[in-house]
């Protein structure tokens, strides 16, 4: 069996060549990215659109392929576009990344030292 890297609830994520912090959603079944932030990092194209249903209602939204670092992992993943620019984090790291080979634990906390984007 795989050796499991251990997340806490906010990581950082290596992302465009800049280090921002990441919610870590194990409710969410695929990735989020803030619109404002894919804008400011230049990422992209949209390839794709899918149909997300959440408490909010149901939406339709872009998708686009990123490449990230998470927990030293390296993946290129697909993260819907939504506007997060009201909440804390920008982006949201879902099932669909923390199936590769995570554990949550809520205790672990990550050095908030780093320079980071809020």
């Amino acid at each position: 069996m795989d050796k499991k890297i251990v997340l806490g609830l906010i990581e950082p994520i290596d992302i465009g060549g800049e280090k921002v912090l990441g919610k870590i959603d194990t409710g969410a079944s695929k990735s989020s990215i803030s619109i404002q932030l894919a804008s400011k990092l230049r990422l992209g194209p949209i390839v794709k659109t899918v149909r997300i249903i959440s408490s909010h209602g149901k939406t339709v939204r872009p998708v686009i392929k990123v490449s990230i670092i998470i927990g030293g992992k390296k993946f290129k993943m697909l993260f819907n576009l939504t506007d997060r620019k009201k909440l804390k984090y920008h982006i949201l790291i879902g099932q669909n990344i923390l199936k590769r080979g995570f554990l949550i634990d809520p205790n672990k906390h990550e050095s908030r030292d780093n320079q980071l984007i809020k």
